[in-house]
């Protein structure tokens, strides 16, 4: 069974004017595309052909092809799931009291989060991600590595991300990964990042 790469859930240009539609393309239809077909070809030999995309990633971590592409086509089908045209509302209920707890309110979450993407030498990712028992941690990984993957400093179950590699804003933003990471915040899906909190917590 191969992975295939999925259609966006909403047009190209859906997320304009934070994200725009050139962006998109060819971030989904090249980069993510390359992802996911690179990553075929490098499972089609391997013990690995047939497990889940979270198996490859946790057991496949000492074959770069398989490590950075698995990343990549699982990173990417995050990031599009977490996006929305317009946003959605604010976190509630139990996935905003674990923001608060850990981070003291909003604000202080998007200062942390933005911290960490922006921070983030190099190409990469910021994450959200929720341990058990409900707890909420931000953290970044480096390339295409996840939370998923053992002995990166950064565990839990993925539920929010942001690609901070220069493909991911830059014909858009140039070099101001921050005017990139602050207009993030108003395409979020919290809708879906809650969904995710509540079904790993």
């Amino acid at each position: 069974m191969k992975f295939e790469l999925a259609p966006l859930p909403y047009a190209y240009d859906a997320l304009e004017p934070h994200i725009d539609a050139r962006t998109m393309e060819i971030h989904h239809s090249k980069h993510h595309a390359a992802y996911t077909n690179n990553l075929n070809a490098a499972l089609e030999n391997s013990p690995l052909f047939g497990k889940t995309i979270e198996e490859v990633m946790v057991q496949g971590m000492e074959t770069p092809a398989i490590r950075n592409n698995g990343g990549g086509f699982y990173n990417h089908n995050l990031f599009w799931e977490i996006m929305t045209p317009g946003g959605s509302h604010a976190p509630e209920g139990d996935l905003l009291n674990a923001i608060v707890e850990a981070y003291g309110s909003m604000d202080g979450f998007k200062d942390a989060f933005a911290k960490a993407a922006t921070t983030r030498f190099g190409s990469g990712w910021a994450w959200l991600c929720v341990h058990k028992g409900g707890k909420v941690e931000v953290c970044s990984t480096a390339n295409q590595d996840n939370p998923f993957m053992p002995g990166v400093s950064c565990g839990g179950f993925p539920i929010l991300g942001i690609d901070v590699w220069e493909h991911a804003y830059y014909l858009h933003y140039q070099n101001r990964r921050p005017d990139y990471i602050n207009a993030f915040f108003n395409v979020i899906n919290w809708s879906k990042v809650s969904e995710r909190y509540n079904a790993n917590k």
